[in-house]
C-alpha cells in the first residue's frame, strides 16, 4: 500500500499518514456559507480536498473513505442577502426568502464545483438539519464547565481549555493583545466566542433550553463532523483563513465535549489565492466567482489544471497567461489520448500525490510522461497513453465529460496541405510556401511536428482558432 505522508498544522510536520481505520477513512472539510456565488478562492480548497479524496479512494478503496463536507444554511449574511429581497418586494415571508436563496446558491456551487471536475463528496450536510445536535452539545459543555448562559447567549469559556491556541500556535493573551475580538459586557474573558444567540421575531430561530436563537459558526462544523465521522476522525481541511478562530474554536469545543476524543487527526490548511500577483479584491477589480471565469470561456479543466500547477501549501497565482498555457496542454493531451483507454496511474505520480499531496510533482510527472509519448510519434504508445490517461484522471483531469470545450477542432486538412506542400517543395527545392504555412500555423498557437512518418498537427499554448481561417 502506497505511503502517505501530510503536514498537520497542528504539529507543524509532516507525517506519516496512519487513519484510525484503514477501512473506514474519514475526512471533514468546511464548505461554503451559501448566499452568494463562490469566489475563485473559495474553489481552491475544493480542488485541493477533491485531490486529497481521489488519492485516499485510490489508496484505501472507494468504499473505504467518507468525505464530509458541510454547507453553512444558517448565517447572518444569508439573513440580510433574504431581508434585502423582502425590502425590494419579494414575496414571502423571511424564512421562505432564506430557503429560497439557500437553494438557489448551493444549485450554483454544485454546477460551478462539477464544472472544476470536482466529485462530490460522500455527505453534505446543512447546519439546518443539524440543530438539535449543535443544542445537545452545548448542553455537554455548560454541563462540564466549558460553556455559560447570560443575556439569551450561550459562550463558550476559552479559559477553561488549557491547550487553546496549540493548533494556530498562540497563546490565548497573545490573541488578545493581536486579534480584533467581539467586545461584548456579558463576555468573562474577550476571547469566549458564541455557541448560541438569540433571535427576535424577524429572525430565523429555533427553541432551545436559552430561549428562541440560533447558533453561533463555530458549533456548527464541530457538531455535523461528530454526527458523521464520530468524536474522532482522520482529516478536517480547510482554507489557512479559517485555521484561527474557526477551526482553533472547534478544537476547543469538541475536545471539551468528547473528552478523551482526538477530535481529527490531522489538520490541513490550503494557502490563499492572489490575482496577478495581487490579493483578490473588489476594489482592485481583480475580483472573480467561479461563474464569472467560466463565462469567460475559462474551461473549469483549465481552472482546475492551474489551481493543480501549484502545491496547496504555498500563494496560488491566477493570471490569464497561466490559463492560456494551460488550455494549449490540455489540449495536446487529449489529442494525444483520443485513442487511449485508462488502466493504472503511474507509479511516480502516485508517489508524488502521496507526498504531502505535492500536485505540482504530479503535474510535472505528467509532463514528462506526454513527452515520452510524443517524442516517440512511430510507436502506438498504446500502454503508455493508458498510464498517462490513468494518472491525469486522478488528478481530475482528461474526464470524458469535462472534454466539451475541446473538441471540435480538426487539423487534419491543414496537416495534409502542409504535407503536399513539403512534398512539392522536395522535388522544386523551394520550400518558401512550406515555411510560410508552417509560421502561420505556429502564429495560431499550433505545435508542428514534422517528421518521416508525415505531419502532426496539434493545437498549443495560446491555441487561436480564428488566426486559422484562410489558412
Amino acid at each position: 500500500m502506497t505511503a502517505i505522508r501530510l503536514y498537520n498544522t497542528r504539529t507543524r510536520s509532516k507525517e506519516a499518514f496512519e487513519p484510525f481505520d484503514a477501512r473506514n477513512v474519514r475526512m471533514y472539510v468546511c464548505g461554503p456559507t451559501v448566499y452568494d456565488r463562490a469566489h475563485l478562492g473559495n474553489a481552491r480548497p475544493v480542488v485541493v480536498f477533491d485531490t486529497l479524496f481521489r488519492l485516499l479512494r485510490h489508496v484505501y478503496g472507494e468504499d473505504h473513505v467518507k468525505y464530509v463536507r458541510n454547507f453553512t444554511d444558517v448565517d447572518d449574511k444569508i439573513n440580510a442577502t433574504a431581508l434585502a429581497r423582502q425590502e425590494a418586494g419579494a414575496p414571502g415571508t423571511l424564512e421562505d426568502l432564506i430557503h429560497q436563496r439557500t437553494e438557489e446558491t448551493i444549485g450554483w456551487y454544485h454546477a460551478d464545483m462539477d464544472a472544476l471536475g470536482a466529485l462530490r463528496p460522500t455527505k453534505e450536510p446543512r447546519a439546518t438539519e443539524y440543530i438539535g445536535a449543535m443544542v445537545a452539545m452545548i448542553e455537554g459543555l455548560i454541563e462540564r464547565g466549558h460553556a455559560y448562559e447570560v443575556a439569551g447567549h450561550v459562550l463558550f469559556d476559552v479559559r477553561s481549555y488549557p491547550e487553546y491556541g496549540r493548533l494556530s500556535g498562540r497563546s490565548v493573551d497573545d490573541m488578545i493583545a493581536g486579534a480584533r475580538v467581539e467586545v461584548a459586557p456579558y463576555k468573562r474573558d474577550p476571547m469566549d466566542f458564541v455557541l448560541w444567540k438569540p433571535s427576535d421575531a424577524s429572525l430565523p430561530g429555533w427553541e432551545s433550553p436559552w430561549g428562541r436563537g440560533r447558533p453561533g459558526w463555530h458549533i456548527e462544523c464541530s457538531a455535523m463532523s461528530y454526527e458523521l465521522l464520530g468524536a474522532s476522525f482522520d482529516i478536517h481541511g480547510g482554507g489557512i483563513d479559517l485555521a484561527f478562530p474557526h477551526h482553533e474554536n472547534e478544537v476547543a469545543q469538541s475536545c471539551c465535549a468528547h473528552p478523551g476524543s482526538d477530535f481529527a487527526r490531522v489538520w490541513m490548511h490550503n494557502e490563499m489565492l492572489l490575482v496577478e500577483g495581487k490579493k483578490m479584491s473588489k476594489s482592485l477589480g481583480n475580483f472573480f466567482t467561479v461563474r464569472e471565469l467560466l463565462e469567460q470561456g475559462y474551461p473549469g479543466e483549465v481552472i482546475r489544471f492551474v489551481m493543480l500547477s501549484t502545491h496547496y501549501r504555498k500563494p496560488m497565482d491566477w493570471t490569464a497567461e497561466k490559463a492560456r498555457e494551460a488550455e494549449g496542454v490540455l489540449r495536446h493531451w487529449r489529442a494525444l489520448t483520443a485513442d487511449a483507454e485508462p488502466t493504472g496511474p503511474d507509479a511516480e505520480l502516485v508517489e508524488a500525490l502521496a507526498d504531502d499531496l505535492n500536485g505540482a510533482g504530479a503535474m510535472a510527472r505528467l509532463h514528462a510522461l506526454a513527452k515520452a509519448i510524443a517524442s516517440n510519434p512511430q510507436k502506438d504508445c498504446f500502454y503508455e497513453k493508458g498510464v498517462f490517461l490513468a494518472s491525469a484522471r486522478l488528478l481530475g483531469l482528461l474526464d470524458e465529460g469535462m472534454g466539451g470545450w475541446a473538441e471540435g477542432v480538426d487539423l487534419s486538412a491543414l496537416a495534409g496541405k502542409l504535407a503536399d506542400l513539403r512534398t512539392a517543395a522536395m522535388a522544386s527545392k523551394d520550400f518558401a510556401p512550406v515555411d510560410a504555412l508552417k509560421s502561420a500555423l505556429i502564429a495560431a498557437g499550433v505545435e508542428v511536428r514534422m517528421s518521416k512518418a508525415g505531419v502532426e498537427l496539434v493545437p498549443g499554448a495560446g491555441f487561436d482558432p480564428a488566426k486559422l481561417e484562410g489558412l
